[in-house]
């Protein structure tokens, strides 16, 4: 089971993706991606999606045309975890890939 994120890591962990912000009343992180395309955003939601599988880490998102909203918090813990960070670094890579 993965563990929450201390105070200092947390902060450490987000100082570099600077894209994503706190979720009110959550443990939680979010960001908004933007795409040219709908194409452009299914690829990417299906990049993220192979990478969720081999973390088993699956992130909430919700999709319109070229818009991708994510959430990430670890279930298991309740909170923010190492998986979290891990998948937002490889989501922000994963955009600037796709064209974003």
């Amino acid at each position: 089971m993965a563990a929450k994120l201390t105070a200092e890591e947390r902060k450490e962990g987000l100082a570099g993706l600077p894209d994503w912000t706190d979720v009110p009343d959550r443990d939680a992180i979010r960001r908004e991606f933007r795409f040219k395309s709908f194409n452009q955003a299914f690829g990417f939601m299906t990049r993220v999606a192979m990478q969720a599988e081999r973390l088993d880490h699956h992130p909430e998102w919700f999709n319109v045309y070229n818009r991708v909203d994510v959430t990430l918090t670890t279930h298991d813990c309740d909170g923010l975890s190492t998986l979290d960070l891990k998948l937002a670094r490889f989501m922000d890579r994963a955009a600037l890939a796709t064209g974003q």
